[in-house]
């Protein structure tokens, strides 16, 4: 990707002009809007591939996807995604995929069933057919930072954008459930048997989940130029590394603390100006935990704080663009999303999460963070 720089103004606003997401509600920000403040979950049992020797056999999968077929389940969601609502992308249009095992089923495929090439599953071809199915020149870049590999990619578009090194980022995210990756998660027993239960005092774990989402990002003065619609605005970022365990989250919380304040100070906002939190809540005993320690941490009085993994499970490198594009239209609507599955908020959680959705009297930034293997962690602000 070309890093030259256009402007130096450390004023340049980077603003959201379309998003969309495809998600086991169905193709669409507002199946997926609907159905979480529904308070209904898209968890169900699992019937992609025998589950019998995991720990769990229950996931939030999107219902039409083909496995171990020629085109990769990522693919066919990004082809979903892309034909309902196709984006208006300029051809100049900088890219970033963000995804933590891409097309990792047509490795699946060649191990498990003898066909295809496994080389075939390496990021660049994926990032080359998202350049092609998206209609721009960029041969982009990837970020794969666990499940902050989203987030990481919305803070470092809306960085390119406030330093001058580019006006528009189309901004992508993916991943998908194959028995590789359930695998993986049954093997460190971080799987609900049935259903994540984020901030919940009987938590047992977190429910996977897939999606595809995008992000179109310019500066507010081409925006306005090109008379787009300005959905909101990626005001702030922090990132952050424990440096405590590959899958472990720190036990004193120091590094996603420290990524909320850096994303506060890049925002220019202060705590108090944050109306609600869009947790990365797993359901899992220690990340919910340490978030709640955080947040006591930096705010001084409870406010809203909310997780979509109960509804939409845990959509791993895409988690956090979804969660900001919800987060989004949480403002819009002025509306805080339920924490689906709550039943007896753990004791940290009290009084900052509801299985309830609640109205918001103001809506001018908020909170969305993101954590993931090796400890990295991510905050953005938006509004």
């Amino acid at each position: 990707m070309e890093s030259r720089r256009i402007s130096s103004s450390n004023k340049i606003k980077a603003v959201v002009v379309a998003c969309d997401v495809v998600t086991a509600f169905g193709p669409g920000v507002d199946a997926c809007w609907k159905g979480i403040i529904s308070g209904e979950t898209a968890i169900s049992e699992l019937k992609r591939f025998n589950t019998q020797a995991f720990q769990s056999g229950h996931a939030a999968t999107i219902e039409g996807l083909k496995y171990l077929q020629k085109d990769s389940l990522v693919m066919q969601m990004f082809r979903l995604m892309f034909k309902k609502n196709p984006p208006s992308v300029p051809k100049d249009a900088k890219l970033i995929l963000a995804t933590t095992k891409g097309e990792i089923d047509l490795l699946e495929k060649k191990f498990l069933r003898g066909k295809g090439n496994a080389s075939n599953a390496n990021l660049r071809y994926l990032l080359k057919k998202v350049s092609a199915l998206a209609g721009i020149q960029d041969s982009g870049i990837i970020i794969s930072a666990a499940c902050s590999s989203s987030s990481a990619a919305l803070a470092r578009g809306a960085s390119m954008i406030r330093n001058g090194y580019s006006d528009c980022l189309l901004i992508t995210a993916c991943d998908s459930v194959t028995e590789f990756v359930y695998s993986g998660f049954s093997s460190l027993m971080a799987l609900d048997k049935i259903a994540a239960r984020p901030f919940d005092k009987d938590r047992r774990g977190l429910s996977l989940g897939e999606a595809a989402s995008y992000a179109l990002l310019m500066s507010e003065a081409r925006a306005k130029k090109e008379k787009r619609e300005i959905m909101g605005e990626i005001k702030g970022w922090g990132l952050s590394d424990d440096a405590n365990h590959m899958t472990g989250p720190s036990r004193t919380s120091d590094g996603l603390i420290m990524a909320i304040s850096k994303a506060l100070k890049s925002a220019a906002v202060v705590a108090s100006d944050i109306c609600f939190i869009s947790a990365h809540g797993t359901g899992t005993l220690y990340n919910d935990e340490m978030e709640m320690r955080a947040f006591h941490s930096v705010f001084k009085k409870r406010i809203p704080v909310y997780s979509v993994k109960g509804a939409i499970g845990h959509t791993i490198g895409s988690a956090g663009l979804v969660e900001a594009i919800i987060a989004l239209r949480a403002l819009k609507e002025k509306t805080v999303p339920p924490t689906v599955n709550l039943k007896t908020a753990d004791d940290d959680a009290w009084g900052w999460v509801s299985d309830k959705k609640k109205t918001l009297t103001r809506n001018n930034a908020a909170l969305i963070t993101n954590a993931g293997f090796s400890g990295i962690n991510t905050a953005l602000v938006v509004g």
